[in-house]
C-alpha cells in the first residue's frame, strides 16, 4: 500500500483554485495537470508499505495531540527553481501549528520503520508537473543534477507575470487524514482510510 498522511481542503477554495487552473492550464499545455478533487495538503509521504502495519499506523498517528491549523491559500511558484521548472505549485501561509504537525507525524512513523524526513517542512499544493513526457517529474524542492532550463512552464511563467497575485481563500482544519495513494491510467487515486482529530 502506497499512503501519505495529509489534510483536506474545503470545497470553496477546491473550486477557486480549480478555476485559476482551467484559466491558466492552456499555457502549459504540455504539464500534467492535478484534478482538482485530488488536492491536498501533504504532511508526510510514508511510502510503500504492507498492509498488516496499517493498524501500527493509524495507531501512532492517533496518538499526536495537535491543535487546529489556520491555512490561507495564495500565490504560486515554482520547484526547484523559477529557471528549472518542473513543478507549478499554489502557496499555503500558515502559522507554526502545520510545522509542528507535521513533524509531529515524521516522528511517529519514523518509530515503525519508516524514514524521517531530510529536508524542512515546505507545504503547498502541487497543481501540475512538467518535463520531458514519459518520466517523472519529482516534486522535491530540491536541486537535482538534471535541473536544467526547460520549457514547459515558459508561457505560463510569461502569463502570470502580468496577473495580481492568486488568492484562493482561507480555512481551518480541525482533522487530518491517512490516504492510499494508487496509480492508475489517469494518474493518481486517493482514498482517506483514517481521520484524525486536530483539538
Amino acid at each position: 500500500m502506497r499512503l501519505f498522511s495529509a489534510l483536506d481542503i474545503d470545497d470553496e477554495i477546491r473550486e477557486r483554485i480549480a478555476r485559476f487552473a482551467e484559466a491558466v492550464s492552456g499555457f502549459a499545455p504540455d504539464a500534467r495537470w492535478a484534478r482538482p478533487d485530488s488536492l491536498h495538503v501533504t504532511l508526510k509521504f510514508i511510502g510503500e508499505q504492507p498492509e498488516p502495519i496499517l493498524e501500527d499506523i493509524n495507531g501512532a498517528l492517533g496518538t499526536i495531540a495537535a491543535g487546529a491549523v489556520a491555512l490561507q491559500f495564495r500565490g504560486y511558484g515554482f520547484f526547484p527553481t523559477a529557471k528549472a521548472p518542473r513543478v507549478f505549485w499554489i502557496g499555503i501561509e500558515a502559522g507554526p501549528e502545520l510545522a509542528t504537525l507535521a513533524a509531529a507525524v515524521d516522528q511517529q512513523t519514523a518509530r515503525l520503520g519508516v524514514a524521517k524526513e531530510d529536508r524542512a517542512f515546505s507545504p503547498h499544493l502541487t497543481l501540475a508537473r512538467g518535463g520531458v513526457r514519459g518520466t517523472y517529474s519529482s516534486g522535491s524542492p530540491h536541486r537535482h543534477k538534471e535541473n536544467r532550463p526547460n520549457r514547459s512552464f515558459q508561457r505560463l511563467q510569461e502569463k502570470l507575470a502580468a496577473l495580481p497575485t492568486p488568492e484562493f481563500g482561507t480555512m481551518t482544519a480541525h482533522e487530518f487524514f491517512l490516504y492510499q495513494s494508487e496509480l492508475g491510467r489517469g494518474g493518481s487515486r486517493y482514498t482517506k482510510l483514517s481521520r484524525f482529530a486536530l483539538k
